[in-house]
């Protein structure tokens, strides 16, 4: 069977590919197998033309509905659930069965699914990852399949991959190490490179390597899908790390995205600063997250007042989120004032778990928190850290919910007229504080943003609308850009082109309201933006592959965006 259409309507179709592909030669399945392919299903909008000319006759019921009826019916049907998990699994079999008709509504209602099918959701699916198993989705690479990675990889059906999102699942969201089952992350993410970011879902690969889990209770659970040994470190760690990415760039060439999710500590700053001058690589919760923030941050500053090096930054958390962000703000005000890194950097103060990060410490502490130890005096506990270095912007990324307690934000308030507070670890749970305690304890003068969505919070008869400092907002747009330039590799420069691109999408009416990021609804607007920025940033930086540069970034990338509408067949 035949697919029709005009190849201008269907541009996706050629979004970063060297070969033009015209529609009407794509031959697929027909008749019942058909019905099974959720590339092509279109269950009941099959025309009557349709169902004679592919042997569709009988295997539907008579009726007739549209894509956008069948878009009303199964929001309906998603709204009647009372439990978020019983969304999720909605949405991932719909996802199996009719995958346009997925992306329809998850585009068109994305405000609302969004908490669905990502944070906070995706975490407890990963905790039940095992038990609400169906059907496969993406590659499971574990130590079984050292030695044949890239034979494994030739399995996979589509070979024309531009991004893959990887984890081991040691470090997911703020729920630790959940093996195997950490594939909902992957999944959930690419899902939204589509929605988004509008890059084809054939060009997108979830993987997860499964090197084992140190968690006792998957290790003794009957049902657990994973490897039931102890995780793999060292140098049979890296061995297998270092086999997938040599077989990923052999497979899919050096354009093929490589986004780390949701990796340890140790291993994320290492994956990065290994394969970042090899490889197309990002990490999203070291860049992703700080290009996020750096983005709130610089919009929030038409609401708090003042340039960016007129802050003081305090972090609790330093891991990789907290070192990222803080590195990217350094950059960011380094390059506003020409002022060197180092001296930008000590605007920026962290507390880990053994209290503020402090020169004296230097010789015990890991690598990445080494740049952040300034000369100060201990401070063992947050509010000693908050009296002592009198912050304006408050960030938690610490994955511990309720640190910022009352006395905190109270502190906060009481030295800045408006304090920014961003609570930003996931799921919901480990946020540092809700919007409601940001407010409420700051006496309606927080300007606060979250890492997970909360609903807009009344105090003295004003609506504040808490912003929510979404990855999302980032890596669907970034990932269009660097595909959409034929990008071969990530630069920093890249990143302070999205935050500024999506500061820029605030506008005054959204700043009225406290708002300091753009609505979501708004966000394939935002992507293409962004991806015309770090497009613009890859060819300056003589990175891009694809060529010539088009005229008008903006308009190309729209162009590429993947279209979830039913096409027609013939």
């Amino acid at each position: 069977m035949a697919t029709g259409g005009d190849q201008d309507v269907y541009g996706e179709d050629c979004a970063a590919e060297d070969q033009l592909v015209t529609p009407w030669t794509i031959s697929v399945a027909s008749g019942y197998t058909l019905l099974r392919d959720p590339h092509h299903n279109k269950g009941l909008a099959f025309t009557e033309k349709e169902r004679d000319a592919h042997y569709l006759r009988g295997l539907l019921p008579p009726a007739i509905i549209s894509q956008q009826q069948q878009e009303k019916k199964l929001m309906q049907n998603l709204r009647s659930y009372e439990v978020p998990l019983h969304r999720y699994m909605a949405m991932m079999e719909l996802q199996e069965r009719n995958e346009r008709l997925f992306y329809k509504l998850l585009i068109d209602n994305v405000e609302e699914l969004l908490p669905v099918v990502y944070t906070p959701t995706v975490g407890e699916a990963c905790q039940k990852y095992g038990s609400i198993f169906r059907r496969p989705q993406g590659l499971y690479i574990s130590l079984k399949e050292k030695g044949k990675i890239l034979e494994v990889l030739k399995n996979w059906p589509e070979k024309n991959i531009q991004v893959i999102v990887v984890t081991d699942g040691e470090r997911i969201l703020g729920l630790g190490d959940l093996g195997c089952q950490g594939m909902g992350i992957p999944v959930g993410k690419l899902a939204l490179y589509t929605a988004l970011g509008g890059v084809r879902p054939s060009a997108c690969l979830p993987i997860t390597i499964d090197v084992g889990t140190n968690n006792e209770s998957l290790l003794n659970n009957e049902f657990y899908i994973g490897l039931k040994q102890r995780r793999a470190t060292g140098k049979e760690y890296a061995d297998l790390l270092q086999e997938f990415m040599t077989a990923v760039k052999q497979n899919y060439g050096e354009k093929v995205l490589v986004q780390f999710e949701d990796f340890a500590n140790h291993n994320a700053f290492e994956l990065l600063s290994k394969y970042s001058t090899t490889h197309l690589v990002f990490n999203d919760d070291i860049q992703g997250t700080a290009s996020v923030v750096l983005s709130g941050i610089v919009s929030s500053l038409k609401l708090i007042g003042g340039m960016l090096a007129d802050h003081t930054f305090l972090f609790l958390g330093a891991g990789e989120a907290g070192t990222g962000i803080a590195e990217l703000i350094a950059l960011e005000m380094s390059k506003q004032t020409k002022i060197h890194l180092e001296e930008t950097r000590k605007k920026i103060w962290l507390v880990d778990s053994k209290g503020l990060i402090v020169s004296h410490r230097k010789e015990s502490l890991q690598h990445f928190k080494k740049p952040w130890a300034h000369e100060h005096e201990p401070c063992t506990t947050l509010i000693d850290a908050v009296k002592a270095i009198k912050p304006t912007v408050l960030i938690g990324t610490s994955g511990q919910g309720k640190t910022f307690t009352k006395e905190v934000v109270e502190a906060m308030a009481s030295f800045n007229k408006k304090p920014l507070i961003m609570a930003l670890s996931n799921p919901t749970s480990q946020a540092e504080c809700t919007a409601e305690e940001a407010y409420n304890w700051s006496e309606g003068r927080a300007v606060f943003a979250s890492g997970s969505p909360f609903d807009p919070v009344k105090y003295n008869n004003q609506l504040y609308i808490p912003g929510q400092a979404n990855n999302a907002y980032i890596f669907p747009g970034l990932g269009l850009g660097l595909v959409m330039s034929g990008a071969i590799r990530m630069h920093d420069e890249m990143l302070l082109a999205a935050s500024e691109a999506l500061a820029c999408q605030v506008t005054q009416e959204h700043y009225d309201k406290g708002m300091t990021f753009p609505p979501f609804s708004n966000i394939r607007t935002i992507s293409a933006n962004i991806a015309a920025k770090v497009a613009a940033k890859a060819y300056d930086l003589g990175l891009a592959t694809r060529l010539p540069r088009p005229e008008d970034l903006v308009k190309f990338a729209e162009s590429c965006m993947y279209s979830p509408n039913y096409r027609i067949y013939r």
